[in-house]
């Protein structure tokens, strides 16, 4: 069982550790702080349910059963992060949102310190580590606590399908593919879960035994609902940034025949070669060195070059685009091999203005580059730099 919890609980806490990846960001948001808090709270949950835990917890104070009241609070905090995460998430006026923030802490505090008051008052002096709800079920004071940590988090739970369900029909994309995944993983958690538990305890309470569902249903549908509400957390918020350094990375790759032809005259400072560099930022410095590698063959343009690799293109049946681009390939093929021979400039260079260097964005250098590709490559290991051999 212990396994199953932590299973959860180290779901939640790697969400929480991708949405954390920027603190100085994360602080000034207050979304991003309730979507933490909400989920450090729950990484926390599992952690002091897991009966390891429990048993540590026990024998530090020296109370039996100390870890329950410590983790039936820590859920109820937790069901309270979900209700202020769920307030931000659908913001509204500053003061509503206020309000609906001190109303949800007004609500679940006391819920807390009556959990703590009513475990003082139980008698509770035998341990038990995994069937502490049914064990208890009918005990004095110890009965009231396990009904009230279960119905706080279920108000919760309740409280998110109904948003997810109002907010899901209002948004689109990546926003409402998280917000199914939140519903689906309270759902888990309600039907699972909370069921389970609530079905154990009156079955206590009839004389019944239905224990099993208590200690071995509940636990592995908690750890389930956990893995996919954090799944709907970070997906809207990660996979954007994944897809665009994934783009980076392609583009980076696609990049290489054009580097590779021009790298000899850059003179752009190298980055740290870090494993861990992104793709995009190893695709933004990568623009920038080829950049200074053109500006630095400029001098070796050739109009006459790219005039008939132009009429070739056009008559070959090319796009004016593609034959502008296949031009351009050209004639920056004839500057570098001119370069790599350390052959003096032109007298008078093109003036033409590459395609690449007017369009932001990699997509211009890429189609440079995969023009560039389809023609031999001059052999320029160990010249140096243009400014080297000019000199």
């Amino acid at each position: 069982m212990s396994l199953v919890v932590f299973v959860g609980a180290g779901a939640l806490a790697l969400a929480a550790v991708v949405l954390f990846r920027r603190p100085g960001t994360l602080v000034r948001n207050p979304l991003s702080v309730s979507t933490c808090v909400a989920i450090s709270l729950g990484a926390l949950v599992f952690c002091c349910s897991a009966p390891v835990t429990l048993a540590a917890v026990n024998d530090l104070t020296g109370v039996p059963n100390f870890g329950a009241p410590l983790t039936y609070g820590m859920l109820s905090a937790y069901s309270c992060s979900l209700l202020i995460l769920l307030v931000h998430w659908r913001g509204g006026a500053r003061e509503r949102v206020r309000r609906m923030v001190r109303f949800s802490i007004a609500a679940y505090g006391p819920l807390i310190v009556a959990i703590v008051v009513l475990f003082v008052l139980a008698d509770a002096r035998t341990e038990r580590l995994t069937d502490l709800d049914t064990y208890y079920a009918n005990t004095p004071y110890m009965r009231e606590m396990i009904v009230l940590y279960l119905l706080g988090h279920t108000a919760a739970m309740v409280a998110m399908c109904v948003v997810c369900l109002k907010w899901g029909r209002e948004v689109t994309g990546l926003l409402r593919a998280g917000l199914r995944l939140i519903l689906i993983g309270a759902l888990l958690d309600l039907l699972g879960f909370q069921l389970a538990k609530y079905t154990a305890v009156v079955a206590r309470w009839t004389g019944h035994d239905l224990d099993v569902l208590s200690t071995s249903v509940a636990p592995p549908m908690a750890s389930l609902g956990a893995l996919v509400c954090s799944a709907g957390f970070v997906l809207p918020r990660l996979l954007p940034a994944a897809v665009a350094h994934w783009c980076g990375l392609r583009d980076y790759c696609r990049l290489g025949p054009l580097w590779s032809r021009v790298e000899f005259v850059s003179t752009a400072p190298k980055p740290p070669a870090a494993w861990w560099q992104l793709p995009l930022e190893r695709l933004h410095w990568r623009e920038v060195a080829i950049h200074d590698a053109l500006l630095a063959l400029a001098p070796y343009f050739d109009d006459r070059v790219r005039q008939t690799a132009l009429s070739a293109a056009l008559d070959s049946g090319r796009t004016p685009h593609e034959a502008r681009v296949t031009a351009e390939a050209a004639m920056l093929d004839a500057a570098a091999r001119r370069a790599a021979a350390r052959q003096a400039p032109l007298p008078t260079p093109s003036s033409h203005r590459l395609h690449a260097t007017e369009a932001s964005g990699p997509g211009a250098l890429v189609e440079l580059a995969q023009a560039l590709a389809r023609t031999p490559a001059p052999d320029t290991a160990g010249e140096g730099t243009v400014k080297a051999f000019q000199d």
